[in-house]
Formats: C-alpha cells, sequence, structure tokens
C-alpha cells in the first residue's frame, strides 16, 4: 500500500492517510457524521479515475434519496453507484446487496481500476444475518448471533486490497455504535478484520453537548498500523517545502 486515497478531510489525510487498497472502518453513535465522512471521501475521488460504490443496507428510501442528492449537487454522481437495499427489503436481499457491490467492485479493479467501497452499515447487516440464521435453526452464540458472522465479514472485507494488475479496491465500512460502546460483539469483529479505525463520538461536558467529532488521539499513540507503515514511507518521500502557517485554523 504506497498509494494515498485522500477523503478531502485535513484531519486524516495528513495525520492518518488511507492508502488504496485498505479497509478503514468508520465507527460512531447515530448523527456523529459516520456517512458524512464516506460521502466527502466519495467527492474527493472527482477527476481521480477513482469509481465510487455506495451500498446502503437497510436505510429508508429517504435517507438514500438524501445521500444521491447530496452526491448530485456536488457533482460526484459521474463516478459513483448506489446500491441500495432499503429497510422493507426481504432479508436475504439485504444480506447479499454488499457481496453484490463487492464483486461488482472486483470486476473493476480486475480491469486496472480503483475502487472505493463504501458499506453503511454492517451492524444493520449482521442483524439481517441473525434473523435469517434464527429462522434457519441454527445454533446461537453470543449475542444470539449465528457462529459464522466473523465469517461472513471477514470475506467481504478482505476483498479490499491492492491488486497485481495495478488496481484496488478501498473499503470503507461503517458501524453504528450505542452510547459510545465500541466493545460489542460486532464492533470487535469489525476492528479486528479491519486495517484501522476512525472513531467519532459525542464529548458530553458539564450537561451540554458538543458537536461531533474524531476522537483526540495521542500523537505517539498507535491507532492504525497500515496508516502508520503509509506515513513511513511518506517519510522518504519529498514533496517540497509546505506551508504550515496554512494549518493553523485546522482545530477550528
Amino acid at each position: 500500500v504506497k498509494r494515498s486515497l485522500l477523503t478531502g478531510i485535513a484531519g486524516i489525510d495528513l495525520c492518518y492517510p488511507i492508502g488504496k487498497g485498505q479497509r478503514q472502518l468508520i465507527i460512531g453513535d447515530k448523527k456523529t457524521g459516520k456517512t458524512q465522512i464516506a460521502l466527502d471521501a466519495i467527492v474527493n475521488q472527482k477527476g481521480k479515475n477513482v469509481l465510487c460504490i455506495y451500498v446502503a443496507i437497510g436505510k429508508t428510501k429517504k435517507n438514500v434519496k438524501e445521500v444521491y442528492q447530496n452526491l448530485m449537487a456536488r457533482g460526484a454522481m459521474e463516478h459513483t453507484i448506489i446500491m441500495a437495499a432499503f429497510n422493507d427489503e426481504m432479508p436475504p436481499v439485504l444480506f447479499l446487496t454488499p457481496y453484490v457491490a463487492a464483486t461488482i467492485a472486483e470486476n473493476y479493479m480486475m480491469e486496472g481500476r480503483d475502487v472505493l467501497l463504501v458499506i453503511d452499515d454492517l451492524k444493520r447487516h449482521a442483524t439481517v444475518h441473525r434473523e435469517i440464521s434464527l429462522l434457519a435453526g441454527m445454533v446461537p452464540g453470543r449475542e444470539a448471533y449465528p457462529p459464522d458472522v466473523f465469517y461472513i465479514h471477514s470475506r467481504l472485507l478482505e476483498r479490499g486490497c491492492q491488486h497485481r494488475t495495478g488496481g484496488s479496491i478501498t473499503i470503507l465500512p461503517i458501524v453504528e455504535t450505542k452510547g459510545g460502546d465500541i466493545t460489542g460483539y460486532i464492533p470487535t469483529n469489525i476492528i479486528s478484520i479491519t486495517d484501522g479505525q476512525i472513531y467519532l463520538y459525542r464529548f458530553i461536558d458539564n450537561g451540554e453537548e458538543e458537536e461531533p467529532g474524531l476522537e483526540n488521539i495521542e500523537e505517539d499513540e498507535e491507532f492504525d498500523r497500515v496508516s502508520a507503515i503509509f506515513n513511513e514511507w511518506l517519510d522518504t518521500q519529498d514533496f517540497g517545502d509546505i506551508d504550515l502557517d496554512a494549518l493553523d485554523d485546522l482545530e477550528d
């Protein structure tokens, strides 16, 4: 992984860059901006010969329409495919939709294209798999999920890679948590499968809720193993002089 996939978000691209072929989890509570980060990444691929596929699992038609209008207004639909399995679809449709999207992404990758695949979200996908498995009589495990729930997500996410054809699949899976708890069964499974995580949260201080944002990460904390390797490679490159004064207002 040596080529960067710029999201257009300075806090991510400068501190924890995502490489093409990487699997970067976006995790956080509801209404913390998870989907917006993914949409910003899609919009930022305009003119870069990157095909983007947005997969909506269990979303309402209103939600998907808002995503479409957002991308259309920002000129991103020219390089984007939206695949939606709505909340009123049959469970098998909800379950198979991300695999179909990954197969389409693989086809373009084999042709030497770079693909960005956004899956929104895998927690809903796991819930659908649990529903199908219980109805099929499978033995329930932890939190009533079937024993193969880790496998069904690993075989999906491990399609993300840098292929020898020159193409790549970069995957941004999204997982919704409750109460900021990332220690649940599904979140920890997907954290162990992905290469790195972007954790969004709402910080409450003295009873006042602040705006959602990226978690504060200590400078020396190992947060993303692939980004760490990619940063080491960046340190060996000469990009000329960078005006650090232009970055003074990033914290604002």
